[in-house]
């Protein structure tokens, strides 16, 4: 038997496994296998160095399909006007999913002792649950379940029924619902509003505070693969201002948005300021046109990798969604939330937990 497998659909969860790799002795590190999943982000050239970075045996890419690519499964995710026929289609639609994975699924699974899996709402879940492989859930972003509870929200309205008829692998729901999934990791039970039985806790300030310079260096390098020409946009100016993006509402609203954050807050009386902008890995908005005035950073790295550019402090960071909790990089910390969101869309469309 392989000792791990990590199966990452975002920057973030490949940054997140790296951190637990590092956390082995070093002797155990180099035995993991790590999949990225093509299904929702563009990974770039992040392969080749994970491939050589020293923390995993093996690295594969995953064309993890979308059930839209199958016509045929998606004639099984229609209303059908009661509960009772709902689920009976939701059952045909949680078999026929898992087993259309089959085909583009790089490794074989039951090789490993411990499969971690990110985002098991994606058809990787219903695959291992058809294959009744068990695996550990790791949460999609840090505390996202804190505002967006995916898998109460998706299956809000006889929840109980839900994940009765999940715990026995009849339909599927994420986030430790699952019949095959053995527990999902959190960072902060404390902070999530509603239960779930599988929550283990996994703070990820302890990886974090454990990391040598050494760890540090490797993962600047790993995600930025010119660290020299960030470093050089990172010296652009003095009295910098950090502006986070999302990839929140329709791109003109999302454009909208973020300018209203820079007219509010990428200025500091009495100083003169440079606002320099990290876009969100899957962030398509056009920044370097849009915004000539800013300095636009490589949108290919997890932004938590700013924290071991050494010598490097922002006099102000701004958040609408993004969790702020783990920067280290920043004198002050503006973070917009929900409040903010509601002046530019639907309250309903980001305020999930309420709809709950």
């Amino acid at each position: 038997m392989k000792d791990r497998i990590y199966v990452c659909h975002t920057y973030y969860h490949v940054y997140v496994a790296c951190l637990k790799e590092l956390d082995l002795e070093r002797e155990k590190r180099g035995n993991a296998t790590l999949v990225m999943s093509t299904m929702s982000n563009d990974f770039g050239d992040l392969e080749e160095r994970a491939r050589v970075c020293g923390l995993f045996e093996a690295v594969y890419m995953f064309d993890e399909k979308e059930d839209v690519t199958f016509p045929g499964i998606m004639k099984y995710h229609t209303d059908r006007g009661s509960l009772f026929l709902n689920l009976l289609a939701r059952i045909r639609y949680t078999k026929l999913l898992g087993k259309a994975q089959e085909p583009y699924v790089p490794v074989d699974f039951k090789e490993y002792k411990d499969i971690y899996v990110f985002c098991d709402s994606d058809p990787i879940g219903y695959y291992l649950s058809y294959k009744r492989i068990f695996y550990h859930a790791l949460e999609d972003g840090l505390d996202c379940i804190s505002t967006y509870d995916t898998a109460r929200y998706d299956n809000r309205g006889h929840f109980k029924l839900k994940a009765f008829l999940a715990a026995r692998n009849l339909i599927f729901i994420q986030n430790g619902w699952g019949k095959y999934c053995l527990d999902m990791e959190v960072n902060n039970i404390s902070i999530l509003p509603y239960p779930c039985p599988k929550y283990i806790e996994k703070p990820r300030h302890e990886l974090t505070e454990r990391l040598s310079g050494e760890d540090q260096d490797l993962l600047v390098n790993l995600f930025i693969g010119n660290i020299g020409e960030i470093r050089e946009k990172l010296a652009a100016g003095n009295n910098q201002i950090l502006l986070l993006t999302e990839p929140l509402c329709e791109l003109d609203v999302r454009e909208r948005i973020f300018r209203d954050c820079i007219e509010q807050y990428g200025k500091i009386e009495g100083l003169k300021t440079t606002v320099l902008i990290k876009p969100h890995p899957r962030d398509l908005l056009d920044y370097e046109k849009l915004f000539p005035d800013c300095v636009v950073l490589d949108r290919k790295f997890p932004m938590e990798i700013l924290n071991y550019i050494e010598g490097l402090v922002f006099c102000r960071v701004i958040s609408v969604f993004t969790v702020v909790h783990s920067i280290r990089f920043a004198k002050e910390i503006i973070y917009l939330g929900e409040d903010f969101m509601d002046n530019y869309e639907d309250p309903r469309l980001h305020r999930q937990n309420d709809e709950i």
